[in-house]
């Protein structure tokens, strides 16, 4: 590899004028023409130094366009932030690597969505049915699954660890002494992007481990498994369905925050207290899940975590790498104030 005395001797400048003009020192008063033959002589004899290797990748990625698809409305986004705080994750993490977003679609619009085969890549966001996603852009290996039920194996893919926060939520639980356990939660849909075709409904994996854990232990009781929608509202008549019950749990796990604060509302309206009548435990850990009244004990999901990764996924992709990477991003347990002893 060259040197920059060797640089220096061909330009007829000094060995530091060279190294100042590599460095980008700005300070320096220096010529554009002699800036740009420095540079045009470094690279003819095989000169890189980090800062050139940088230059030339972000010159590189500048040129990357790729397209975000998403199944949520943002009128879905501000009922439930799960979703904007992945996008939100997707544009950092593509400022900052200077990507472009060239197109982004709405998959729950009501209309038929053209094929966008002309981009780098593509990160879907929700389940989508990977038969309409690949007619829409049909390179597998260049599109990220995020928080999808299940992708191609050759596409790769990013997903929040449901069944660890789960048993840990759900021993939490029984370790308070509760064994009368509730989980209300909504289905996990597969959408069809072809208006005539049927969505699939999947069950749901918290769903999957709470039935096992309950089962694995004699308690659980179908009564208890609720299926409503991911809403507030959803919470709220799911809770209302429990509180009917002759012998009501004295602890429930929402899919969700939004969910959690339905069911804290019918709670309150019932004169009952959380934790004293009722545990109370959601999902996600969005901002007010902390100014709840009573704070809700929740699991913290890394959603803007996913977004950032599923850039990086796409980008090594994008660079030549050959093999799927199905990411799985771990959670955490935030204990607050909304659980109590079992009764």
């Amino acid at each position: 590899m060259a040197t920059i005395k060797q640089i220096a001797a061909k330009a007829g400048v000094s060995a530091a004028t060279v190294s100042r003009v590599l460095n980008n020192d700005l300070s320096l008063s220096v010529s554009e023409d002699t800036r740009g033959r420095i540079f045009r002589i470094a690279e003819e004899l095989g000169y890189k130094p980090s800062r050139l290797r940088k230059l030339k990748q972000e010159e590189h990625l500048s040129r990357q366009q790729i397209g975000l698809l998403m199944w949520s409305t943002l009128e879905d986004e501000r009922d439930d932030p799960y979703f904007s705080s992945i996008r939100r994750g997707i544009e950092l993490r593509c400022e900052e690597l200077g990507i472009t977003i060239a197109k982004v679609m709405r998959g729950r619009g009501g209309t038929e969505l053209a094929p966008c085969h002309g981009l780098d890549g593509l990160i879907v966001v929700g389940s989508l049915h990977v038969e309409d996603v690949l007619a829409l852009y049909s390179n597998p290996e260049r599109i990220v699954f995020v928080n999808h039920a299940e992708g191609p194996p050759s596409s790769d893919s990013v997903k929040l660890n449901f069944e660890a926060a789960m048993e840990e939520a759900l021993s939490y639980l029984q370790a308070l002494g509760h064994i009368r356990i509730a989980y209300a939660g909504g289905e996990e849909t597969v959408h069809r992007l072809t208006v005539s075709t049927e969505n699939e409904t999947v069950t749901d994996s918290r769903r999957n481990r709470y039935r096992a854990f309950m089962s694995e232990r004699g308690l659980y009781r179908s009564e208890y498994d609720l299926v409503t929608e991911w809403s507030s509202g959803g919470g709220y008549s799911g809770m209302r369905k429990l509180l009917d019950l002759n012998e009501r749990p004295t602890a429930c796990l929402m899919g969700s925050d939004p969910m959690a604060v339905g069911g804290l509302r019918a709670l309150h309206e019932a004169g009952l207290e959380v934790p004293n009548d009722m545990s109370l435990i959601g999902f996600d850990d969005i901002e007010i899940s902390a100014y709840l009244s009573p704070p809700l004990t929740t699991v913290r999901a890394y959603t803007e975590l996913m977004g950032r990764t599923s850039v990086q996924l796409l980008l090594e992709r994008i660079q030549g790498r050959e093999a799927a990477i199905h990411a799985t991003v771990n959670t955490s347990f935030i204990v607050r104030e909304s659980c109590g002893p079992g009764m």
